[in-house]
């Protein structure tokens, strides 16, 4: 037998794992790693964050995948490159952390890889398949960190039926799903989705959705319009804006939000092209600080409109809204949100124990570690709407 299939038969039976889980979303800032110590499985599922940062990308670096990502036409050679290669500065973002946390490569168990995603198709007239497209090949990553690698994990979820995402529903109900409190787990990224945790903690009763942009449209509009800045910080400039109450009117009849849930989308819907669309369409002139005032409140508004519209009794039961992800340090939008939602608690993800910027790559080191111990496999288990299954594909150092 293959050493390294032993050896994946072994991590499989140690009491506890040691998991670097990758990150790197939509808004290209850098390299998330979250260094976990796993116990169990599921809903017994112990975690300790044990080490994270953020590596930020190089702006030559952002600038050559925003030269492939989310378009319609690109130049092929450079996304075959870009494959290769981040997946190999991953690999050295990787053996930088370890050696700067003081941990040896050998004694990591596993490496969750999300990859780059650079085209996310979902496609609900059912004429063609989902399909989705993350970079960053994980053999360069497990080849040159000697680590196995876990990664792909979307793909999986699509041909099990599901859309590829959101996938954070795994872990928000095996680490924060509590008996008796209904939770909402908000994830504020490039794209907000959230996961409603019913207090009866039954699988069924589980929903999850995107729910719209969270943060592309606005860093995307703060990097074209104000030179030097990269996001708004603070909110400082959306608050020197006013509402404009028909771009938002515009913005919130697009069709996507007349769409049935469960969805998913992405920056190829959700992009400054659409937006100037709309606006010139109907012929709206507002400065750039109106704009991205009226952006901020598109994603509390329609982050608002989706839970309200999507979780049954919503009106009528008390529930925790818990947001992580770089929208969570936006206070303008944590404020709408509490203005808007004024039954419900919003507090920052990291009172449940975990950081808020570590949280997505914590999530992707525990899908690792799902599809190394759940011994329940079912091809027909749902989380509530959302395929049950083993995600991932695994890649040998070797």
């Amino acid at each position: 037998m293959n050493p390294q299939i032993t050896q994946l038969y072994q991590i499989a039976q140690k009491p506890s794992r040691l998991i670097l889980g990758l990150m790197s979303g939509t808004s290209l800032d850098g390299l998330d790693l979250a260094l976990c110590r796993f116990s169990g499985f599921g809903l017994k599922t112990q975690v300790e964050l044990v080490k994270h940062h953020t590596i930020p990308y190089p702006e030559e670096f952002k600038q050559s995948i925003r030269e492939v990502f989310a378009k319609d036409q690109i130049h092929f050679p450079s996304l075959s490159t870009l494959n290769a290669q981040i997946g190999r500065l991953h690999a050295q973002f990787i053996l930088d952390s370890l050696l700067s946390w003081g941990i040896a490569p050998k004694e990591v168990d596993a490496i969750a890889s999300h990859g780059q995603t650079v085209m996310h198709r979902p496609m609900r007239s059912g004429n063609l398949p989902n399909s989705t497209l993350q970079i960053g090949d994980a053999d360069h990553i497990a080849h040159l960190t000697g680590i196995i690698t876990l990664s792909d994990f979307r793909q999986k979820h699509i041909a099990g039926g599901g859309e590829g995402a959101p996938l954070a529903v795994y872990g928000d109900y095996f680490l924060f799903s509590k008996k008796e409190e209904h939770r909402i787990l908000l994830n504020i990224g490039g794209i907000g989705n959230f996961t409603y945790l019913s207090a009866s903690q039954d699988p069924k009763d589980i929903l999850v959705t995107d729910t719209g942009p969270g943060n592309t449209l606005l860093d995307a509009y703060v990097r074209q319009h104000f030179p030097g800045f990269h996001y708004d910080k603070d909110a400082r400039l959306a608050r020197q804006g006013i509402l404009h109450i028909p771009l938002l009117d515009s913005l919130l009849n697009l069709p996507f939000f007349n769409e049935a849930f469960p969805k998913s989308t992405g920056p190829e819907y959700f992009n400054l092209e659409l937006l100037n669309q709309v606006i010139h369409k109907n012929g709206y002139s507002l400065t750039p600080v109106d704009t991205l005032r009226t952006l901020t409140e598109l994603t509390a508004q329609s982050i608002s409109n989706a839970m309200q519209n999507y979780i049954p009794a919503i009106q009528t039961i008390h529930c925790n809204l818990i947001v992580s992800g770089g929208g969570s340090k936006n206070p303008l939008l944590m404020e709408r949100l509490s203005k808007i939602n004024p039954k419900m608690k919003v507090v920052e993800s990291d009172q449940l124990g975990i950081a808020s910027e570590a949280k997505e790559a914590v999530l992707f080191a525990l899908l690792a570690n799902e599809t190394l111990m759940d011994d329940q496999v079912a091809s027909n288990r749902r989380l509530g709407d959302s395929p049950w299954l083993s995600l991932g594909k695994i890649s040998l150092p070797n």
